[in-house]
């Protein structure tokens, strides 16, 4: 029998103590719905607004709730790094701006913060300030949070880091394994400053009632001499999400796969039209909806796989990830308004051919005003993935379809890595490498995930390709490479011996797109599209040394306002120009 996920217990405490005011908030947000809870997990935060602000009540207040109220709102298939991030960086921006009211810089919305989020068998914390996360596990409490205060001499200290102190936040973040018993205590300084670790600890070992053990905390602290607001919150994981290979193979064998299908056949209210596609993996049909008359694309497993669980969940999973992709770029999954009776999964039709077919039969090398049009639109539909933390891994020609209209659309969520996904705990374990040797990043195809560079290294190759007029960066040598050492002979070709017009320095940005070495490749691809569209300077001063041994006297015209004129020129005519 598989658990039913995770559970846990905790008891909370937020109190003024012997302050006039409280300055401290908690907030916890465990969701009911057991889809969020597994793909976002429970949150927990606590905040200690600081007492020398003006509005330290307001912004610790603020932020638990918006963290613990909005983390669950943030896409499934971000990841929880991804997920804090971006809604802490958003909620320090907010009283940064707000603390700019106050005339003093020290002043204003100001608040320490620290989270945990439980997901899957994973603990994952954000901290910022100096209030504590303390661990639990078998008798030893570890503090996995670092103070961030600085001591001026003796006892006197300040705080160097906190929410809304500075335009951007430096938040220590990590995450540590999780078992069935471990504990967790999250607490402001008014406890963790009057109340010894040995003390923590042998309270957190002896807890049987965490409402009692709380209060105990909190009156211990004030008999300790505690002179500030005091709030806790301590919690027991009591179970995690444990699902063994039968219950799994139970869950994805509960749809049927469906047989061959042939035009006139009809499927869950899909009339078959046509065969698009078979091979030894999937089956593409052209079939049209009874109930709309629109005409979609459905996509069937291959029964040679119908007892193999690993297709099976990969192909469950294209859907899912199909479904939050959204952009002109990418092909359209369509959500299911009926109740299926076999496995299977839909898509917009595509009336076109993929760019691989399509450039087959063009004139080559392409006008270069063509060949960035293609790339762009590319880039366009990949940077859909990254903003969903979804790598796409396989991008190739053949997985991006040429439409009637000369637009693209990438298709294939086959190899797609999803950074959400991959944090929930499965008793299957993926092959990592299932790209095109040609296309894929090496890295990849090693058994390392190099991410977003991942995808920049197979959009500079294509990119490569269409200017160079059918040649890989490497040649055909990559796709004999099966080891590191194969991988370091590889030595770049520069895309100019297959295309003169190519100037050195776009040259230079497709080779940094397809560098080996990841310190050296581009990390986003807006920095691979604007190198390809204006000359990077650094780019410009190899091309420059490379005229000078040619022509010194070239070599100061290019130095002098003569060289501006011919470089808007050169641009014109490589990228601009029909």
């Amino acid at each position: 029998m598989s658990t039913p996920g995770l559970q846990l217990r905790y008891s909370s405490i937020c109190e003024a103590g012997i302050k006039p005011a409280n300055e401290d908030a908690v907030a916890q947000h465990i969701p009911s719905d057991p889809h969020l809870l597994t793909y976002k997990g429970a949150c927990f935060a606590l905040a200690d607004g600081v007492s020398t602000a003006e509005a330290g009540q307001q912004a610790s207040s603020r932020a638990v709730s918006r963290f613990c109220r909005e983390y669950s709102q943030t896409p499934d298939s971000w990841s929880v790094a991804y997920s804090a991030q971006q809604l802490l960086a958003t909620i320090n921006n907010e009283l940064y701006e707000l603390s700019h009211q106050f005339v003093h810089e020290q002043k204003g919305y100001l608040t320490t913060f620290i989270a945990l989020v439980l997901k899957s068998q994973t603990a994952h914390f954000f901290h910022i300030g100096d209030s504590r996360l303390y661990h639990w596990r078998d008798g030893v409490l570890v503090q996995l949070s670092q103070d961030h205060t600085t001591v001026l001499s003796g006892q006197r200290q300040f705080l160097g880091r906190a929410l809304g102190m500075d335009a951007h936040v430096e938040l220590q973040q990590g995450s540590i394994s999780i078992k069935t018993g471990d504990r967790f205590l999250l607490c402001s300084d008014g406890i963790s400053d009057f109340i010894s670790v040995d003390e923590l600890q042998r309270q957190l070992s002896a807890a049987t009632d965490l409402d009692a053990t709380a209060a105990q905390l909190t009156k211990q602290a004030l008999a300790q001499g505690s002179d500030d607001n005091l709030s806790l919150i301590l919690l027991e994981i009591t179970a995690l999400p444990e699902q063994s290979l039968d219950d799994l193979n139970q869950h994805l064998t509960a749809l049927p796969f469906p047989p061959a299908l042939s035009p006139g056949m009809k499927l869950d209210g899909y009339k078959v039209l046509q065969e698009l596609f078979a091979s030894s993996r999937s089956h593409l049909y052209l079939v049209e909806d009874e109930d709309s008359g629109a005409k979609l694309v459905l996509k069937c497993p291959s029964l040679n796989f119908d007892d193999d669980a690993l297709y099976i969940d990969r192909f469950i999973r294209e859907e899912w990830i199909g479904l939050r992709i959204e952009s002109d770029y990418v092909v359209k999954v369509v959500r299911q308004s009926r109740p299926r009776t076999f496995l299977y999964y839909v898509m917009e039709y595509l009336p076109g051919r993929s760019l691989e077919q399509w450039f087959e039969r063009q004139p080559k090398p392409l006008k270069p005003a063509l060949a960035i049009k293609l790339v762009k639109q590319i880039a366009e539909g990949l940077k859909a993935f990254h903003r969903m933390g979804a790598i796409h891994q396989d991008l190739k020609p053949g997985n991006i379809i040429y439409l009637d209209d000369g637009s693209l659309k990438i298709v294939d969520f086959g190899s797609v890595f999803v950074a959400g996904l991959a944090e929930i705990y499965s008793p299957l374990q993926h092959d990592a490498a299932l790209g095109t040797a040609a296309y894929s990043d090496p890295h990849y195809l090693l058994g390392h995930n190099s991410g977003v560079q991942g995808d920049i290294y197979a959009l500079a190759t294509i990119a490569y390709e269409l200017f160079s007029g059918g040649h890989l960066p490497y040649g055909n040598a990559v796709e004999e490479c099966r080891t590191a050492a194969d991988y370091d002979k590889l030595r770049y070709l520069n895309a100019s011996q297959f295309n003169p017009v190519i100037p050195t320095w776009f040259d230079r940005a497709l080779q940094q797109g397809v560098s080996l070495d990841l310190s050296q490749r581009y990390q986003s691809i807006n920095q691979l599209l604007t190198d390809l569209q204006q000359p990077n300077p650094a780019f410009l001063h190899e091309e420059v040394k490379q005229q000078h041994k040619t022509n010194p006297l070239l070599f100061w015209q290019l130095l002098s306002g003569f060289w501006f004129i011919t470089l808007l020129l050169v641009v014109w005519l490589f990228l601009l120009r029909r």
